[in-house]
């Protein structure tokens, strides 16, 4: 892969440089957008849809500001990353919990709201009525502004036109998942397992819902947006992060988010891709299993050590997570997976419990 500008910046290699970044300017620009944003959603006419964008940004901030950390990587783009990646994931934590809260169980409904993700990396993409399938409808142009600002910012990155397909089609897996993960329970499962067979051949170290799981992560767009910030990228470029990317380091995300979330799942009669295995200790397994796929894939980046820190950072946000305290099996995993944890890990572990008491 050839080094575009973006790679041969002065990229945090060590995790005290990228954590002195992260606080004095990720977390803080992070905050000012989601202020924004928020002013926007308090504003949203219809109560249901005001109350889910608000929840959305409340319970959910950790998304944005995790995802932004990519703009570490390229600090004079920043102003452009950080505005796009807090957009994009604002928009999927929103969308989550209409989904999660609907009581259409229409996929027609789920397809039309997950339509707002693809044009929003889609700069010429003209923008719909996304909630036309809903009685909820007036968001006083909320979800329109947040397409809007994603259009915005992608066309302002050098290469983004060499990524577009390959984001297209990871924004593509995101709203599919999205759709099947949504609709009535007794479909659930045979919908996911039907979307398998379809991919399962290129992925053949996996099981489908692990593969389901890679597909809900957006680290592969915001990786793909780095990129991009960079000149001279090319479309084989862009693929071959793609697949760097997805399934291995997309999966270790959302396998992470999930097992964390088990009990609420379990309350709420969500679906969770934790469940499918038989013990605890093969949950283990196959988490360990994808981390380590994880770390040997992006050493094929020319910014390998900035992503391998992405990696441990992971682990760590989602490892030092209080809800795992009310969970024994969860705990058991952790304790599995923490073992041996190199000095990285263990420092973004107390970091990411810093950011928590501070923000609490």
């Amino acid at each position: 892969m050839r080094l575009t500008t973006v790679t041969t910046r002065q990229i945090p290699q060590g995790p005290f440089k990228l954590m002195y970044r992260v606080y004095r300017y990720i977390l803080p620009d992070v905050e000012a957008e989601l202020d924004r944003l928020r002013q926007l959603a308090e504003r949203i006419p219809d109560p249901e849809l005001r109350t889910q964008a608000l929840s959305s940004m409340a319970s959910k901030k950790f998304h944005c500001q995790g995802g932004a950390v990519y703009a570490c990587a390229n600090m004079e783009y920043r102003h452009v990353l950080i505005p796009l990646i807090v957009a994009l994931q604002t928009i999927s934590d929103y969308l989550d919990n209409l989904c999660d809260r609907s009581t259409s169980l229409d996929p027609e409904d789920f397809r039309l709201l997950h339509q707002s993700m693809l044009d929003a990396v889609d700069p010429d993409a003209s923008l719909t009525d996304y909630y036309a399938h809903r009685k909820e409808r007036d968001d006083g142009g909320y979800l329109h502004h947040l397409v809007r600002t994603c259009q915005t910012n992608v066309a302002k990155l050098p290469s983004y036109g060499s990524v577009l397909r390959s984001v297209k089609e990871l924004v593509g897996l995101y709203g599919d998942l999205q759709v099947y993960k949504h609709i009535r329970k007794e479909l659930r499962e045979p919908q996911l397992l039907s979307w398998w067979e379809e991919h399962m051949e290129h992925y053949p170290g996996l099981q489908w819902n692990e593969f389901a799981a890679a597909t809900g992560s957006t680290l592969g767009m915001f990786t793909l947006f780095l990129a991009a910030s960079g000149d001279g990228l090319s479309q084989s470029d862009a693929r071959e992060i793609k697949e760097i990317y997805f399934p291995h380091v997309c999966g270790l995300h959302i396998m992470l988010d999930y097992l964390i979330d088990q009990e609420e799942d379990e309350t709420g009669g969500d679906l969770n891709f934790c469940s499918y295995y038989d013990s605890q200790q093969r949950l283990a397994e196959r988490i360990g299993f994808i981390a380590t796929h994880a770390r040997r894939d992006v050493r094929q980046l020319p910014a390998s050590r900035f992503h391998g820190l992405i990696i441990e950072g992971l682990l760590a946000l989602y490892l030092s997570d209080p809800k795992i305290k009310s969970q024994t099996d969860v705990q058991s995993v952790t304790k599995k997976l923490m073992k041996k944890s190199p000095f990285t890990r263990l420092f973004f572990l107390v970091n990411s419990i810093w950011i928590r008491k501070q923000q609490a």
